[in-house]
């Protein structure tokens, strides 16, 4: 027995050490990643001028644009255009940087997210081009008449910066002469008050034949992991990839593994195409009139693309054509996503739940806009899922609390047919009948709620409204781990107590481990963020307050009622 225990204790203290190695490890990348980034920008003094000092790497390849049977028409960038060749875009909510070497976007900073609680005025890149990380979003022209097929066209532009004026949107045409006769504009539109930007070619054919092309847009990635990802391994792992949706699947996920290992194709009415990561989302939605044929790849130089072909688009001498399609880069605001596309909105992914979860989210926010603290907003609606499942509880811990009242007798049943399984079943299962007791009254109730709990907690994992939201006190950052291990302490304490009101398991085994599970819940809660922990040590709280009125009501009323 003192040798069972000294290996418990030599065990818990291993894994304390373990934990204290992966979180000194985790906090310090996540020093280095601002740190970087932060000496890159002093080297640079532009957002993208990194990407300058090797202006190869900038150029897209032909191996990144869709495969169309073409001859190409584009103009080389030169050294005199190169100098030239970034113009930056400032909205309401956006900075932008436009690479006038294909027209892609190549660098988004969202200025309402801030990179880092403790740098407010630094905001959150989602794309970028740079030493550290590829993620761009380029559109473009290919197949016969192609201005893209080998490589990109170089367009001009009236100004190398831009900004929206207040309440007032803003266009921004880029220029193409394709052989002098045919003149291809590239127009980005933006809205106040939106991550939407539409991007549209037109082209004007003066010649004396017809012009034809093959509109591709493709979100482009490496496989760096997003900027303040919990490296530790014992945070969350949310999802990082290529999305889609389909005739078959609403919702459709790919790996970067998925992507080099099984490319993907597939061609849709409408439909959207987009990268995902915690809170953010990159998606280019094509007109939903016309089908598109959409796919995943990864190239030979380990680049991943998710994108998209348009039918082609024909212009008749002396015609003009249009192609227009949206690209969204911002936070996962379903609502918003929705309205741009069928679908769209699932990348807030609640998985399989979802039909569970979207409700609670819809709750959650109803409740925020009441109290506008989101910390106490999780708090209600926790009290108000507990009301709901109040009766089902109190199934379950009534049945628990007869089996504790009823514990002495099960004992003294094992006791007396210890070498004799059978009869000890048979007056278990007399000793139940007798008291009115089910023995899977307590589980049974319990998995009716594991569902809407589960749900619960991808909503709380999944709202961008979270990061960075404040709570009290020292909490600052509902979607970060509590910096003092408060709430996790809090909720293996809880568990805890809870254990005391449980009846023990029969088995003395059995009953050990369960001693160790909260210190084990404990731990792995150290590292999750505040929010959830706070959901858990409110349920929790009730949980054990429901529990404990009803068990000493029980025993003070008798076994039999």
């Amino acid at each position: 027995m003192d040798f069972q225990r000294f290996l418990l204790i030599a065990s818990s203290a291993a894994i304390t050490l373990l934990l204290l190695i992966e979180w000194n490890a985790f906090k310090a990348e996540r020093v280095i990643e601002p740190e970087r980034q932060r000496v890159a920008e002093q080297e640079t003094q532009t957002p993208v001028l990194a990407a300058e000092t090797n202006l190869d790497t900038v150029v897209s390849s032909v191996e990144e644009l869709p495969s169309v049977d073409s001859e190409s028409t584009a103009t080389p960038v030169s050294d005199e255009q190169s100098s030239q060749r970034y113009v930056t875009v400032t909205t309401d909510l956006l900075e932008l940087v436009i690479d006038l070497n294909g027209g892609d976007v190549i660098e988004t900073a969202l200025l309402d997210y801030p990179d880092n609680i403790d740098t407010p005025d630094v905001p959150f890149v989602l794309l970028e081009q740079n030493s550290l990380r590829t993620y761009t979003a380029q559109s473009g022209l290919v197949g016969p008449d192609g201005i893209d097929s080998s490589s990109r066209a170089v367009f001009d532009s009236d100004a190398m910066s831009y900004q929206m004026q207040p309440g007032k949107p803003l266009k921004i045409t880029l220029r193409h002469s394709a052989g002098g006769s045919v003149t291809i504009h590239k127009t980005f539109s933006f809205t106040p008050d939106n991550y939407a930007v539409n991007i549209a070619y037109e082209v004007a054919n003066n010649s004396d034949s017809v012009w034809r092309a093959v509109p591709f847009a493709q979100i482009k990635r490496d496989n760096s992991p997003p900027p303040n990802t919990d490296t530790s391994g014992f945070g969350m792992q949310p999802f990082l990839g290529a999305a889609t949706t389909t005739a078959e699947d609403r919702f459709k996920k790919f790996t970067f593994n998925d992507m080099a290992e099984d490319p993907w194709k597939g061609k849709l009415e409408g439909g959207w195409i987009a990268m995902i990561q915690h809170y953010f989302v990159a998606a280019w939605i094509p007109s939903d009139s016309d089908t598109h044929a959409y796919s995943t790849r990864q190239t030979s130089g380990g680049l991943n693309i998710a994108g998209f072909t348009s039918p082609a688009l024909v212009v008749a001498p002396g015609m003009t054509g249009r192609w227009q399609g949206t690209l969204y880069v911002g936070p996962k605001n379903q609502y918003a996503l929705a309205e741009l596309a069928t679908h769209l909105d699932l990348v807030v992914d609640y998985g399989w739940l979802w039909w569970i979860a979207q409700p609670l989210f819809w709750l959650l926010t109803k409740i925020q806009s009441v109290v506008t603290n989101w910390g106490v907003a999780i708090i209600m609606l926790t009290v108000l899922v507990k009301a709901v499942f109040f009766q089902l509880s109190a199934a379950s811990y009534r049945s628990m609390a007869k089996m504790r009242k009823v514990q002495p007798k099960m004992v003294a049943i094992r006791e007396q047919y210890a070498e004799d399984k059978q009869k000890q079943s048979q007056a278990m299962m007399e000793l139940y009948k007798k008291e009115k007791i089910n023995p899977m009254g307590g589980c049974l109730p319990i998995l009716i709620q594991m569902p809407v709990f589960i749900a619960l907690y991808w909503v709380l994992m999944e709202s961008v409204e979270l990061r960075q939201a404040p709570f009290a006190l020292w909490i600052d950052d509902l979607s970060a781990m509590d910096p003092y291990f408060v709430l996790p302490l809090m909720m293996g304490a809880s568990m805890f107590f809870m254990q005391k009101l449980n009846p023990p398991p029969p088995d003395p085994m059995q009953a050990k481990i369960m001693q160790w599970l909260p210190v084990v819940f404990t731990f792995f809660f150290l590292w999750f963020p505040s929010g959830l922990v706070l959901y858990w040590v409110v349920n929790n709280l009730l949980s054990m307050a429901q529990q404990f009125v009803i068990t000493r009501r029980i025993e003070r009323e008798g076994v039999t009622r």
